[in-house]
Protein backbone atom coordinates (compact mmCIF):
# COMPACT_ATOMS: atom_id res chain seq x y z
CA UNK A 1 0.00 0.00 0.00
CA UNK A 2 0.96 3.67 -0.67
CA UNK A 3 1.51 6.34 1.90
CA UNK A 4 0.12 9.24 -0.30
CA UNK A 5 -3.33 9.36 -0.60
CA UNK A 6 -4.31 9.72 -4.11
CA UNK A 7 -7.03 12.84 -4.30
CA UNK A 8 -10.66 10.77 -4.97
CA UNK A 9 -11.24 14.07 -8.38
CA UNK A 10 -14.37 14.91 -6.20
CA UNK A 11 -15.40 18.56 -5.84
CA UNK A 12 -18.65 17.13 -3.27
CA UNK A 13 -18.52 13.44 -1.78
CA UNK A 14 -22.54 13.15 -2.95
CA UNK A 15 -20.56 13.78 -6.75
CA UNK A 16 -19.30 11.23 -8.81
CA UNK A 17 -15.95 12.39 -11.61
CA UNK A 18 -18.49 13.02 -14.35
CA UNK A 19 -20.45 15.13 -12.50
CA UNK A 20 -23.15 12.90 -11.65
CA UNK A 21 -25.29 11.95 -8.46
CA UNK A 22 -23.71 9.86 -5.69
CA UNK A 23 -26.41 8.36 -3.97
CA UNK A 24 -25.26 7.37 -0.61
CA UNK A 25 -26.38 4.34 1.33
CA UNK A 26 -24.84 4.74 4.63
CA UNK A 27 -24.73 1.13 6.95
CA UNK A 28 -26.26 2.03 9.62
CA UNK A 29 -23.25 1.25 12.88
CA UNK A 30 -24.83 0.16 15.83
CA UNK A 31 -22.95 1.22 19.18
CA UNK A 32 -23.23 3.64 22.00
CA UNK A 33 -23.35 6.65 20.44
CA UNK A 34 -25.94 5.73 17.56
CA UNK A 35 -27.99 4.17 20.73
CA UNK A 36 -27.25 7.95 22.67
CA UNK A 37 -28.54 9.45 19.52
CA UNK A 38 -31.65 7.42 18.75
CA UNK A 39 -32.44 8.64 22.26
CA UNK A 40 -31.86 12.61 22.14
CA UNK A 41 -33.52 12.71 18.73
CA UNK A 42 -36.68 11.05 19.96
CA UNK A 43 -36.78 12.99 22.64
CA UNK A 44 -36.81 15.72 20.24
CA UNK A 45 -39.02 14.73 17.66
CA UNK A 46 -41.83 13.82 20.42
CA UNK A 47 -40.78 16.79 22.31
CA UNK A 48 -41.90 19.06 18.60
CA UNK A 49 -45.12 17.22 18.19
CA UNK A 50 -45.63 18.12 21.71
CA UNK A 51 -45.50 21.40 22.09
CA UNK A 52 -48.25 23.40 20.22
CA UNK A 53 -50.84 20.80 22.09
CA UNK A 54 -49.55 21.76 25.67
CA UNK A 55 -51.41 24.82 27.12
CA UNK A 56 -49.62 27.54 29.10
CA UNK A 57 -51.56 30.11 30.92
CA UNK A 58 -54.57 29.23 28.33
CA UNK A 59 -52.09 29.48 25.13
CA UNK A 60 -50.22 27.00 23.54
CA UNK A 61 -46.54 26.41 24.68
CA UNK A 62 -44.94 27.99 21.38
CA UNK A 63 -47.02 29.60 19.24
CA UNK A 64 -45.59 31.88 16.66
CA UNK A 65 -49.02 34.07 15.76
CA UNK A 66 -47.98 36.23 12.62
CA UNK A 67 -51.33 37.17 12.02
CA UNK A 68 -51.89 38.70 15.31
CA UNK A 69 -48.44 39.79 15.63
CA UNK A 70 -47.45 37.99 18.74
CA UNK A 71 -45.25 35.20 20.28
CA UNK A 72 -46.39 32.67 23.18
CA UNK A 73 -43.32 30.77 24.89
CA UNK A 74 -43.94 29.01 27.71
CA UNK A 75 -46.76 31.38 29.21
CA UNK A 76 -45.38 34.59 28.31
CA UNK A 77 -46.82 36.46 25.28
CA UNK A 78 -44.47 38.81 23.24
CA UNK A 79 -45.63 41.34 21.60
CA UNK A 80 -44.51 44.11 18.91
CA UNK A 81 -43.71 46.49 21.63
CA UNK A 82 -41.05 43.98 23.17
CA UNK A 83 -38.63 45.09 20.54
CA UNK A 84 -35.76 45.37 23.20
CA UNK A 85 -36.02 41.78 24.53
CA UNK A 86 -36.26 40.22 21.32
CA UNK A 87 -32.98 41.93 20.00
CA UNK A 88 -31.63 40.39 23.69
CA UNK A 89 -32.79 37.19 23.02
CA UNK A 90 -31.32 37.08 19.33
CA UNK A 91 -28.08 38.20 20.73
CA UNK A 92 -27.82 35.76 23.35
CA UNK A 93 -28.79 32.98 21.09
CA UNK A 94 -25.97 34.12 18.44
CA UNK A 95 -23.00 34.43 21.21
CA UNK A 96 -24.39 30.85 22.88
CA UNK A 97 -23.55 29.57 19.19
CA UNK A 98 -20.30 31.01 19.92
CA UNK A 99 -19.49 29.44 22.79
CA UNK A 100 -21.27 26.36 22.22
CA UNK A 101 -18.82 26.16 18.95
CA UNK A 102 -15.61 26.68 20.51
CA UNK A 103 -16.53 24.12 23.42
CA UNK A 104 -18.11 21.25 21.76
CA UNK A 105 -17.74 22.10 18.27
CA UNK A 106 -20.58 21.06 15.67
CA UNK A 107 -21.90 18.49 18.26
CA UNK A 108 -25.63 20.54 17.14
CA UNK A 109 -25.23 19.03 13.87
CA UNK A 110 -25.07 15.56 14.83
CA UNK A 111 -27.30 15.08 17.84
CA UNK A 112 -30.19 17.64 17.75
CA UNK A 113 -30.37 19.55 13.98
CA UNK A 114 -33.73 18.71 12.68
CA UNK A 115 -32.49 17.77 9.54
CA UNK A 116 -30.30 15.12 10.81
CA UNK A 117 -32.69 13.87 13.27
CA UNK A 118 -35.53 13.36 10.88
CA UNK A 119 -33.30 12.36 7.98
CA UNK A 120 -31.18 9.62 9.63
CA UNK A 121 -34.26 8.62 12.80
CA UNK A 122 -37.14 8.49 10.55
CA UNK A 123 -36.81 9.18 6.37
CA UNK A 124 -33.59 6.61 6.19
CA UNK A 125 -34.98 4.01 8.64
CA UNK A 126 -38.51 4.26 6.28
CA UNK A 127 -36.50 3.64 2.92
CA UNK A 128 -34.51 0.57 4.28
CA UNK A 129 -37.55 -0.75 5.30
CA UNK A 130 -39.01 -0.84 1.52
CA UNK A 131 -35.02 -1.58 0.16
CA UNK A 132 -35.20 -4.72 2.39
CA UNK A 133 -32.53 -3.60 4.51
CA UNK A 134 -33.87 -2.62 7.58
CA UNK A 135 -31.61 -2.18 10.78
CA UNK A 136 -28.45 -2.48 8.25
CA UNK A 137 -28.60 0.17 5.73
CA UNK A 138 -26.50 -0.11 2.90
CA UNK A 139 -27.20 -0.63 -0.64
CA UNK A 140 -30.95 -2.00 -1.35
CA UNK A 141 -30.97 -5.47 -2.05
CA UNK A 142 -31.54 -6.96 -5.51
CA UNK A 143 -34.47 -8.13 -7.08
CA UNK A 144 -36.98 -6.15 -5.34
CA UNK A 145 -40.64 -5.99 -6.22
CA UNK A 146 -41.43 -3.15 -8.32
CA UNK A 147 -44.06 -2.33 -6.24
CA UNK A 148 -41.32 -1.46 -3.81
CA UNK A 149 -40.43 1.92 -4.56
CA UNK A 150 -43.51 3.67 -5.36
CA UNK A 151 -45.14 2.23 -2.02
CA UNK A 152 -41.79 4.23 -0.08
CA UNK A 153 -43.24 7.34 -1.95
CA UNK A 154 -46.67 6.88 -0.66
CA UNK A 155 -45.23 6.19 2.78
CA UNK A 156 -42.54 8.84 2.76
CA UNK A 157 -45.87 11.15 1.94
CA UNK A 158 -48.00 10.19 4.74
CA UNK A 159 -44.82 10.53 6.85
CA UNK A 160 -44.38 13.75 5.59
CA UNK A 161 -47.95 15.00 6.50
CA UNK A 162 -47.68 15.02 10.26
CA UNK A 163 -44.46 16.96 10.79
CA UNK A 164 -45.45 19.32 8.24
CA UNK A 165 -49.39 20.30 9.96
CA UNK A 166 -47.10 20.24 13.39
CA UNK A 167 -44.89 22.76 11.88
CA UNK A 168 -47.98 24.93 10.60
CA UNK A 169 -49.77 24.54 14.37
CA UNK A 170 -46.66 26.67 15.73
CA UNK A 171 -47.68 29.13 13.09
CA UNK A 172 -51.57 28.91 13.13
CA UNK A 173 -52.26 27.40 16.47
CA UNK A 174 -54.11 23.76 17.19
CA UNK A 175 -57.59 25.28 17.17
CA UNK A 176 -57.36 27.15 14.10
CA UNK A 177 -55.69 24.02 12.04
CA UNK A 178 -58.31 21.54 13.34
CA UNK A 179 -60.59 23.57 11.92
CA UNK A 180 -58.82 23.93 8.41
CA UNK A 181 -58.22 20.18 8.44
CA UNK A 182 -61.80 19.33 8.90
CA UNK A 183 -63.31 21.91 6.52
CA UNK A 184 -62.92 22.11 2.73
CA UNK A 185 -59.10 23.41 1.23
CA UNK A 186 -61.28 26.00 -0.74
CA UNK A 187 -62.66 27.27 2.37
CA UNK A 188 -58.93 28.41 3.55
CA UNK A 189 -57.17 28.52 -0.14
CA UNK A 190 -54.19 30.59 1.35
CA UNK A 191 -53.17 27.71 4.42
CA UNK A 192 -53.74 24.88 1.98
CA UNK A 193 -51.50 26.37 -0.20
CA UNK A 194 -48.71 26.75 2.42
CA UNK A 195 -49.13 23.26 3.53
CA UNK A 196 -48.66 21.80 0.32
CA UNK A 197 -45.91 23.79 -0.78
CA UNK A 198 -44.57 22.84 2.75
CA UNK A 199 -45.39 19.32 1.82
CA UNK A 200 -43.40 19.42 -1.44
CA UNK A 201 -40.22 20.83 0.34
CA UNK A 202 -40.15 18.25 2.54
CA UNK A 203 -40.90 15.73 -0.06
CA UNK A 204 -37.79 16.89 -2.22
CA UNK A 205 -35.63 17.81 0.77
CA UNK A 206 -35.78 14.16 2.57
CA UNK A 207 -36.57 11.80 -0.05
CA UNK A 208 -33.94 13.54 -2.89
CA UNK A 209 -31.54 16.30 -1.82
CA UNK A 210 -30.78 14.82 1.61
CA UNK A 211 -27.42 15.28 3.16
CA UNK A 212 -26.91 18.13 0.28
CA UNK A 213 -28.28 20.56 2.34
CA UNK A 214 -25.81 19.92 4.52
CA UNK A 215 -22.97 20.25 2.38
CA UNK A 216 -23.98 22.99 -0.34
CA UNK A 217 -27.05 25.09 1.00
CA UNK A 218 -27.08 24.95 5.27
CA UNK A 219 -25.37 28.33 6.17
CA UNK A 220 -24.89 26.99 9.40
CA UNK A 221 -22.41 24.71 9.05
CA UNK A 222 -20.09 26.77 7.30
CA UNK A 223 -20.66 29.27 10.22
CA UNK A 224 -19.56 26.98 12.72
CA UNK A 225 -16.68 25.48 10.85
CA UNK A 226 -15.24 29.25 10.72
CA UNK A 227 -16.00 29.49 15.34
CA UNK A 228 -13.66 25.99 15.38
CA UNK A 229 -10.34 26.34 16.82
CA UNK A 230 -7.48 23.71 17.18
CA UNK A 231 -9.44 22.95 21.26
CA UNK A 232 -12.65 22.48 20.20
CA UNK A 233 -14.14 19.23 20.24
CA UNK A 234 -14.33 17.07 16.73
CA UNK A 235 -14.72 13.92 15.56
CA UNK A 236 -11.23 13.06 14.49
CA UNK A 237 -8.95 10.20 13.29
CA UNK A 238 -5.49 9.54 15.10
CA UNK A 239 -3.28 9.62 12.61
CA UNK A 240 -0.01 8.96 14.56
CA UNK A 241 -1.67 5.81 15.99
CA UNK A 242 -3.26 4.30 12.80
CA UNK A 243 -1.06 5.20 10.52
CA UNK A 244 0.25 3.71 7.71
CA UNK A 245 -2.52 1.37 7.41
CA UNK A 246 -2.58 -1.77 6.37
CA UNK A 247 -4.43 -5.21 6.90
CA UNK A 248 -2.92 -7.84 9.54
CA UNK A 249 -1.72 -8.00 12.86
CA UNK A 250 -0.68 -4.99 14.36
CA UNK A 251 2.73 -4.20 13.57
CA UNK A 252 3.63 -6.03 10.39
CA UNK A 253 6.22 -4.99 7.98
CA UNK A 254 5.42 -3.62 4.84
CA UNK A 255 7.37 -2.02 2.01
CA UNK A 256 7.76 1.52 1.17
CA UNK A 257 7.94 1.28 -2.79
CA UNK A 258 7.62 5.57 -3.13
CA UNK A 259 10.34 6.00 -0.77
CA UNK A 260 14.17 6.57 -3.03
CA UNK A 261 15.88 3.34 -1.73
CA UNK A 262 13.36 1.53 -0.22
CA UNK A 263 12.15 1.45 3.10
CA UNK A 264 9.92 -0.71 5.31
CA UNK A 265 7.16 0.68 8.14
CA UNK A 266 5.64 -0.90 10.53
CA UNK A 267 1.88 -0.63 10.30
CA UNK A 268 -0.80 1.45 12.46
CA UNK A 269 -4.04 0.36 14.28
CA UNK A 270 -5.99 1.09 10.83
CA UNK A 271 -6.49 -2.17 9.00
CA UNK A 272 -8.05 0.22 6.18
CA UNK A 273 -11.66 -2.00 6.69
CA UNK A 274 -12.87 1.63 5.33
CA UNK A 275 -16.14 0.56 7.66
CA UNK A 276 -15.99 5.00 8.93
CA UNK A 277 -16.40 5.46 4.94
CA UNK A 278 -19.22 3.11 4.35
CA UNK A 279 -21.31 4.43 7.29
CA UNK A 280 -21.01 8.15 6.97
CA UNK A 281 -24.10 10.09 5.69
CA UNK A 282 -22.58 12.58 4.32
CA UNK A 283 -19.79 10.13 2.28
CA UNK A 284 -16.87 11.51 3.32
CA UNK A 285 -13.35 9.68 4.92
CA UNK A 286 -12.57 10.79 7.94
CA UNK A 287 -9.30 10.13 7.94
CA UNK A 288 -8.79 12.75 5.31
CA UNK A 289 -8.89 15.10 8.43
CA UNK A 290 -11.24 17.73 9.97
CA UNK A 291 -13.75 18.54 7.15
CA UNK A 292 -16.72 20.98 6.43
CA UNK A 293 -19.02 17.88 5.37
CA UNK A 294 -18.44 16.22 8.85
CA UNK A 295 -21.96 16.59 11.22
CA UNK A 296 -20.06 14.88 14.14
CA UNK A 297 -23.04 12.29 13.77
CA UNK A 298 -20.56 9.31 14.98
CA UNK A 299 -21.18 7.18 13.33
CA UNK A 300 -17.66 6.56 11.74
CA UNK A 301 -16.70 5.94 15.56
CA UNK A 302 -19.19 3.48 16.62
CA UNK A 303 -18.37 1.39 13.09
CA UNK A 304 -14.36 1.75 14.31
CA UNK A 305 -14.59 1.13 18.15
CA UNK A 306 -16.75 -2.31 16.41
CA UNK A 307 -13.46 -3.50 14.36
CA UNK A 308 -10.85 -2.29 17.46
CA UNK A 309 -13.00 -4.18 19.95
CA UNK A 310 -12.75 -7.47 17.50
CA UNK A 311 -9.01 -6.70 17.16
CA UNK A 312 -8.52 -6.62 20.81
CA UNK A 313 -6.88 -3.03 20.28
CA UNK A 314 -7.68 -0.11 22.18
CA UNK A 315 -10.97 2.29 21.25
CA UNK A 316 -10.25 5.13 20.11
CA UNK A 317 -8.78 5.30 17.15
CA UNK A 318 -11.40 7.84 15.61
CA UNK A 319 -13.10 9.69 18.77
CA UNK A 320 -14.40 12.54 19.87
CA UNK A 321 -11.46 14.66 20.63
CA UNK A 322 -9.97 18.11 19.08
CA UNK A 323 -7.05 19.10 16.41
CA UNK A 324 -4.36 19.93 19.38
CA UNK A 325 -4.60 17.03 20.66
CA UNK A 326 -4.18 15.33 17.44
CA UNK A 327 -1.68 16.62 17.18
CA UNK A 328 0.54 15.74 20.48
CA UNK A 329 -0.27 18.95 21.78
CA UNK A 330 -2.28 19.54 25.42
CA UNK A 331 -5.62 20.80 25.32
CA UNK A 332 -7.02 24.23 26.64
CA UNK A 333 -9.90 23.93 28.28
CA UNK A 334 -8.94 27.59 29.71
CA UNK A 335 -8.72 30.11 27.15
CA UNK A 336 -9.82 33.84 25.60
CA UNK A 337 -12.90 33.19 24.15
CA UNK A 338 -14.38 30.50 26.78
CA UNK A 339 -13.74 33.09 29.17
CA UNK A 340 -15.04 35.95 27.34
CA UNK A 341 -18.10 34.60 25.85
CA UNK A 342 -19.64 33.11 28.96
CA UNK A 343 -19.21 37.37 30.33
CA UNK A 344 -21.22 38.51 27.64
CA UNK A 345 -23.67 35.86 28.02
CA UNK A 346 -23.96 36.91 31.63
CA UNK A 347 -24.40 40.29 30.69
CA UNK A 348 -27.04 39.65 27.95
CA UNK A 349 -29.04 37.40 29.95
CA UNK A 350 -28.70 40.00 33.39
CA UNK A 351 -30.18 42.94 30.41
CA UNK A 352 -32.92 40.89 29.61
CA UNK A 353 -34.23 39.83 32.89
CA UNK A 354 -34.08 43.32 34.31
CA UNK A 355 -36.01 44.12 30.81
CA UNK A 356 -38.19 40.97 31.37
CA UNK A 357 -39.24 41.91 34.99
CA UNK A 358 -40.09 45.87 34.66
CA UNK A 359 -42.87 44.52 31.69
CA UNK A 360 -46.51 45.43 33.13
CA UNK A 361 -49.59 43.91 32.50
CA UNK A 362 -50.27 46.77 30.29
CA UNK A 363 -48.08 48.88 27.30
CA UNK A 364 -48.87 52.35 27.11
CA UNK A 365 -48.10 54.59 24.51
CA UNK A 366 -49.12 58.65 23.89
CA UNK A 367 -49.23 59.69 20.00
CA UNK A 368 -50.26 63.14 18.58
CA UNK A 369 -53.58 63.41 16.60
CA UNK A 370 -54.15 64.33 13.08
CA UNK A 371 -54.37 67.87 12.19
CA UNK A 372 -53.19 71.31 14.05
CA UNK A 373 -50.54 70.94 16.67
CA UNK A 374 -52.58 72.58 18.97
CA UNK A 375 -55.51 74.81 19.20
CA UNK A 376 -56.90 78.00 21.06
CA UNK A 377 -60.08 77.50 23.08
CA UNK A 378 -62.84 80.00 23.78
CA UNK A 379 -62.37 79.27 27.38
CA UNK A 380 -58.64 80.69 27.20
CA UNK A 381 -57.13 77.22 27.16
CA UNK A 382 -54.80 75.56 25.21
CA UNK A 383 -55.74 71.89 23.47
CA UNK A 384 -53.55 69.26 22.22
CA UNK A 385 -55.52 66.54 20.29
CA UNK A 386 -53.57 63.38 21.16
CA UNK A 387 -54.41 59.76 21.26
CA UNK A 388 -53.34 56.95 23.74
CA UNK A 389 -52.88 53.49 22.71
CA UNK A 390 -53.41 50.73 25.31
CA UNK A 391 -51.97 47.08 24.89
CA UNK A 392 -53.44 44.78 27.44
CA UNK A 393 -51.34 42.21 27.94
CA UNK A 394 -53.98 39.80 29.91
CA UNK A 395 -56.33 37.43 29.33
CA UNK A 396 -59.08 39.32 30.62
CA UNK A 397 -60.81 42.72 30.01
CA UNK A 398 -59.59 45.26 31.93
CA UNK A 399 -60.16 49.34 33.24
CA UNK A 400 -57.89 52.39 32.30
CA UNK A 401 -58.13 55.46 33.76
CA UNK A 402 -55.37 58.55 32.78
CA UNK A 403 -54.97 61.69 34.29
CA UNK A 404 -52.98 64.90 34.76
CA UNK A 405 -50.41 65.28 37.17
CA UNK A 406 -49.53 68.73 38.69
CA UNK A 407 -51.13 70.72 36.16
CA UNK A 408 -53.19 73.77 37.82
CA UNK A 409 -56.37 74.31 35.38
CA UNK A 410 -55.36 71.45 33.38
CA UNK A 411 -57.95 68.52 32.03
CA UNK A 412 -58.37 65.88 30.01
CA UNK A 413 -61.68 65.57 27.50
CA UNK A 414 -62.13 62.14 26.46
CA UNK A 415 -64.87 60.21 25.30
CA UNK A 416 -64.42 57.40 27.85
CA UNK A 417 -62.09 58.11 30.96
CA UNK A 418 -61.85 55.13 31.97
CA UNK A 419 -61.93 53.20 28.84
CA UNK A 420 -62.08 48.89 28.65
CA UNK A 421 -59.60 47.26 27.11
CA UNK A 422 -59.99 43.49 26.59
CA UNK A 423 -57.73 40.78 27.56
CA UNK A 424 -55.27 40.73 24.86
CA UNK A 425 -55.71 43.53 22.50
CA UNK A 426 -55.14 46.78 21.99
CA UNK A 427 -57.35 49.80 21.83
CA UNK A 428 -56.79 53.18 20.43
CA UNK A 429 -58.68 56.40 21.50
CA UNK A 430 -58.43 59.87 20.80
CA UNK A 431 -58.56 62.49 24.05
CA UNK A 432 -57.62 65.99 24.30
CA UNK A 433 -55.42 67.56 26.74
CA UNK A 434 -56.57 71.35 27.92
CA UNK A 435 -53.95 73.64 29.55
CA UNK A 436 -53.80 76.89 30.22
CA UNK A 437 -51.46 79.07 27.81
CA UNK A 438 -48.99 80.38 30.23
CA UNK A 439 -47.06 77.12 30.87
CA UNK A 440 -45.80 77.57 26.98
CA UNK A 441 -43.93 80.80 27.65
CA UNK A 442 -41.66 81.26 26.21
CA UNK A 443 -40.70 78.45 23.54
CA UNK A 444 -43.64 76.68 23.06
CA UNK A 445 -43.64 73.57 24.50
CA UNK A 446 -44.40 72.33 27.79
CA UNK A 447 -43.84 69.00 28.88
CA UNK A 448 -47.24 67.45 30.98
CA UNK A 449 -47.52 64.31 33.10
CA UNK A 450 -50.16 61.73 32.44
CA UNK A 451 -50.60 59.19 34.83
CA UNK A 452 -52.35 55.75 34.08
CA UNK A 453 -54.23 53.55 36.12
CA UNK A 454 -55.61 50.03 35.90
CA UNK A 455 -55.80 46.69 38.41
CA UNK A 456 -52.37 45.98 39.30
CA UNK A 457 -51.08 48.65 37.03
CA UNK A 458 -50.08 52.44 37.30
CA UNK A 459 -47.40 54.16 34.86
CA UNK A 460 -46.34 57.83 34.78
CA UNK A 461 -45.72 58.80 30.82
CA UNK A 462 -44.59 62.13 29.80
CA UNK A 463 -45.50 63.83 27.12
CA UNK A 464 -44.63 67.56 25.42
CA UNK A 465 -47.64 69.47 24.25
CA UNK A 466 -47.15 72.47 21.92
CA UNK A 467 -48.61 75.73 22.28
CA UNK A 468 -48.06 79.27 21.96
CA UNK A 469 -45.05 81.22 22.86
CA UNK A 470 -46.55 84.56 23.59
CA UNK A 471 -49.74 86.25 24.23
CA UNK A 472 -52.60 85.12 22.55
CA UNK A 473 -55.85 85.84 21.85
CA UNK A 474 -59.35 83.75 22.39
CA UNK A 475 -60.03 81.59 19.58
CA UNK A 476 -63.68 79.46 19.17
CA UNK A 477 -62.69 76.28 18.48
CA UNK A 478 -64.76 74.39 21.26
CA UNK A 479 -66.25 72.42 18.59
CA UNK A 480 -63.17 71.15 16.92
CA UNK A 481 -61.89 70.19 20.59
CA UNK A 482 -65.17 68.11 20.80
CA UNK A 483 -64.94 66.29 17.60
CA UNK A 484 -61.08 65.24 18.52
CA UNK A 485 -61.71 64.47 21.60
CA UNK A 486 -64.63 62.16 20.66
CA UNK A 487 -66.87 63.17 23.44
CA UNK A 488 -70.31 64.27 22.56
CA UNK A 489 -71.55 68.24 22.98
Amino acid sequence: MSLIQEHTGRVLSTLEKDGSRRWLKPRVSKGRFLTARTWAAWFLIVLFFALPFIKINGHPAMLFDITARRFHLFGYTFLPTDTILLALAMLTIFVLIFLFTAILGRLWCGWACPQTVYLEFLYRPLERLFEGTAGKGGPAKKDLAAWRKPAYYVAALIVTLIPVHTFLAYWVGVDNLSTWVRGSPFKHPIAFLVMAVTTALMMFNFVWFREQLCIIACPYGRFQSVLLDKWSMIVSYDRRRGEPRGRGAKGTTIALPLVQGGGEVRTGDCVDCNLCVTTCPTGIDIRDGLQLECVNCTQCIDACDAVMDKLKRPRGLIRYSSQAIIDGEQQKRIRPRVIFYPLILCILIGAWITVFMKKGVADVTILRGPGNPFMLLDNGLVANGLKIKIQNRTDAAADYRFELLEVPGGKIVAGSNPMTVPGDQAVTQPFVVEVPPKVFAPLGVYDVRLKVTGKDFEKVLTYRLLGPSGPVSTATTSAATTEASGAKP
